[in-house]
Formats: C-alpha cells, structure tokens, sequence
C-alpha cells in the first residue's frame, strides 16, 4: 500500500502537513497498534494491556491486516501508511502463527519511514487482570514511569541493546526537562535472563515512612508482566540514523545580550565610573545663574536683617 502524498492547496493543508514533517525538537511520540491477520487470546490481551499502559498518547486498530510483513522486502509499506495516516512514530504490531507464536514487532519511525524493527515472542504472560491489589496504588494516566534493567547482557549483547533502546522510547512517555517526584508512581524491571531472554514487569511505587525526610519505597506488582524472547531485529540504516539524530544548531553567545519572551532582545552596556565631583562646568548654565541670584538674595535679606536689629 503505497502512499501517495498530495500537494496542498490551502494554507490550512499546509500547516497540517508541516505539522506531520519530521522536526529538529520532536513533541511527545504516539504509539500505533495493529493486529496481523492471525492472533491468539495472548496476544490480544498484550495488545489492550499495552493500548491500557498507553491510552493517552496510543491509536488502536483492531481490525486484522493481511499484507503486513514487516521483515520482508515491501512488506513494511502498511506500516508507513498508517504511521503517515495516524501520524505515529511507535508501532506495535502482534501476529501469531505456527513458526512464531505470540509473535510481537516493537518498530519506530522516522519521517513516517521504517528506522528500526525489533521482533519478540511473548511467554509466561500475565495480564493486568490477573493481579490482586490496592486499586489506590495503580498509576495514574499521564505518570512518568522509572526504568530497571538488570543484567550484563543489556551492555554486551547487542540485540538486548537494542530492545533497550526500544522499550525506552515506548513506555517513557513525553520528555520533559523538569520532574515532580509525586508524578513518578511506576517502575518497569527488566532483567536479562539470557542474552536473547528479558523478563518485564511493571510495578507501583508505594511510599512508607522510615523515620528520615527520605520515604521508604515498596514496589507492588501490578502487571503486565512478560518474558520477551529476541527473535529478529533490523537496526536503522546509517544515512537515515545520521538523518535522524541530527541536532539544532546552537547559536553563537553574544556577551551582554539576552532574550525576553515579553521585551524581545536584550543587552547591557557597561559605564565606567563616573567622578561627577571632578566635572568642569561652564559659568553660562541657567540653573547655575539661578542659583547665584538666589544666593544673592539671601545674602541681602541677611544683610538687611542686622541693619534693623542694630
């Protein structure tokens, strides 16, 4: 299913379609969801627990596609359209067959193009459902969520660093410069079982008291939880990578000045030290003629006031 990309003929077209090109400062990723033509009750329960864990920035489609195969050659032109379509730069994709069951396709975009494509198996699956706690305790939609990884393999193997990489950019969520503790109410632990094997679970942060400024935190198992088995992965291609990572560039500090989203642009300009006593001053100032006259009264009106007092 190729994509055909249309010119725009309104200014309202355009600003939509500048809105969909890639930028140098990204704003929060969205996570597409899709199901291949066959999947198992596992699968989908994965799928709508993982829809659950991202429901405030995530589409879902429900409706089965044949004509996905993201590995293969031309295969991965569904994949574009809808991540144009949707606007989406996370995808998920489950698929279960014979050869690979439970079969899950961890994928991101860049310019609405494949850039990597991780593929995991998905064993001793426990869903949300199944676990039993504090409804209290569940986080809340929008949280920021801490990261685990326990194991060497995540430093050595080079597929456990790319799922690394991966599973970051799916569940971080919007990056943000500044944190609130008190938003931070979730953990995801991964530990690497084998070089190919991680197992996944999410858990709550409870805050108890320990008799310091500094609460004692308990974690709280509340699912999903997962072991995932490397199957395939595709790292990006180098010039899309370079494409991809490039950076703004800073602009060059120019000393005194600043910028001010209310005045605009700025600066400061340093005086030296002014020794107003040791100014010359020229007798023909007005202000200074004044003052002469002033003092010259006065000096009359003393004057007569000791005539009268003899």
């Amino acid at each position: 299913m190729a994509a055909t990309i249309r010119v725009p003929k309104t200014k309202r077209a355009r600003r939509e379609l500048l809105k969909h090109a890639p930028k140098l400062v990204e704003t929060g990723k969205k996570t597409l969801i899709l199901h291949g033509t066959k999947t198992s009750a596992v699968l989908n329960s994965v799928l709508s627990d993982i829809y659950h864990l991202k429901r405030d920035n995530a589409v879902k489609y429900t409706k089965k596609n044949d004509n996905i195969r993201p590995f293969e050659s031309g295969g991965e032109s569904s994949l574009e359209f809808f991540s144009l379509k949707t606007d989406c730069s996370l995808i998920v994709y489950g698929s279960h067959s014979k050869k690979r069951p439970n079969n899950l396709v961890l994928g991101r975009t860049y310019d609405h193009h494949i850039y990597d494509l991780v593929e995991v198996g998905v064993e001793n699956y426990k869903s949300m459902e199944s676990y039993v706690y504090d409804k209290k305790l569940a986080p809340k939609l929008g949280s920021k969520p801490f990261f685990a990884f326990i194991g060497e393999h995540f430093e050595s193997a080079e597929e456990l660093k790319h799922l690394k990489e991966v599973l970051l950019d799916l569940f971080r969520g919007e990056v943000v410069e500044n944190l609130n503790l008190a938003g931070v109410d979730r953990v995801y632990v991964c530990t690497a079982i084998s070089p190919t094997t991680v197992y996944m679970m999410h858990c709550a942060l409870r805050l108890k008291r320990s008799g310091t400024s500094i609460p004692r935190m308990e974690l709280v198992e509340v699912g999903p939880s997962m072991d995932l088995v490397v199957r395939r992965h595709r790292l990006p291609v180098e010039s899309l990578k370079k494409e991809a990572m490039k950076t703004a560039d800073h602009a060059k500090k120019v000393k005194n000045v600043t910028k001010d989203p209310v005045q605009g642009r700025l600066g400061k300009v340093y005086m030296p030290d002014q020794q107003v006593g040791k100014l010359t001053l020229s007798n023909d100032i007005k202000g200074l003629k004044r003052e002469r006259r002033e003092a010259k009264k006065n000096k009359e009106h003393s004057k007569k006031q000791k005539v009268n007092l003899e």
